[in-house]
């Protein structure tokens, strides 16, 4: 992979940490909104430190093996490619989970999410949760880690995605968990849930010139949802009403413009106490509803 060299960079091998840093915060400047952070992170990653280091050994000499590998990884980040994928982690909830190419970057917006879906989930009762579309199991693995009496399956349609779903969950130690795979309630056989969460995609094929461009490297199966971007919203508060115990609640996140639409999806499906939430930036995000009995 091509990389640039800043004027006083005649070769990867003669560079300073600290110049080597300066030179990569130059090259992220016009594309990222923290080149800072991202050249400390790709820095350290490259050299196999602790980002503390690159400022207590900021005199050494990088090795040329290190310094290639830095500006392949600035090059990738100048073209667009998200953090997570660089690095192999993002960060959700209290934990750090590892993430790749088959699943989508867990976003903080989802945690509006989780927080809802604890809020309906008593520390003390042992209930059962179903996630659908897991990928990474930030969703499910939150859950988990809050309410260890509760019984989570997650599902997801990919194979892949459903294997580092559940390394993460062997790497947090995270128990009373089971993984499916399906294409969303298709996956669950006759069994019932105290509560459903999902973050399913709803982008529509007209909105894709608006999305964040980062999205372009995530998988496209994971966010496209059809001409009107509700495809798999209706498909799942279709089918949910056939696995919810009584008195069960069906939480979906959503895109911002979204709300009115989930909603009237929910009450023409008979779901009651129908209402939206706003996520950390105060946009509509996500909406439950509660099966009656």
């Amino acid at each position: 992979m091509p990389y640039h060299l800043t004027p006083d960079m005649d070769s990867p091998a003669e560079q300073t940490v600290m110049a080597l840093l300066r030179s990569g915060v130059e090259l992220l400047k016009p594309g990222s909104s923290s080149p800072r952070l991202d050249a400390e992170i790709l820095l350290s990653q490259a050299l196999g430190w602790q980002r503390m280091q690159l400022f207590t050994r900021g005199g050494e000499a990088v090795p040329s093996a290190a310094a290639t590998r830095f500006l392949e990884s600035v090059e990738a980040r100048r073209g667009g490619q998200p953090m997570a994928y660089l690095t192999g982690w993002r960060g959700f909830w209290t934990f750090d989970l590892m993430v790749n190419h088959d699943v989508l970057v867990p976003r903080p917006e989802t945690e509006a999410l989780v927080e809802r879906a604890l809020l309906r989930l008593p520390v003390d009762q042992a209930l059962r949760v179903l996630d659908l579309g897991t990928g990474s199991g930030a969703i499910a693995l939150a859950i988990a880690s809050e309410r260890p009496r509760v019984e989570v399956l997650a599902t997801d349609r990919s194979e892949a995605a459903l294997a580092l779903a559940r390394r993460n969950a062997e790497r947090l130690g995270l128990q009373r968990l089971r993984f499916a795979a399906g294409d969303w309630l298709a996956a669950v056989d006759g069994e019932r849930f105290d509560l459903i969460a999902s973050n399913p995609p709803y982008i529509a094929d007209g909105e894709w010139d608006e999305v964040d461009p980062e999205l372009a490297y995530e998988p496209r199966e994971a966010l496209a949802a059809g001409p009107d971007g509700l495809e798999a919203l209706r498909r799942i508060v279709a089918d949910a009403p056939g696995h919810l115990a009584p008195g069960g609640w069906l939480l979906l996140e959503h895109g911002a413009g979204q709300g009115e639409q989930v909603r009237g999806l929910l009450s023409r499906t008979g779901f009651r106490f129908v209402t939206t939430l706003s996520d950390l930036h105060g946009l509509p995000r996500v909406s439950e509803g509660r099966w009656p009995g």
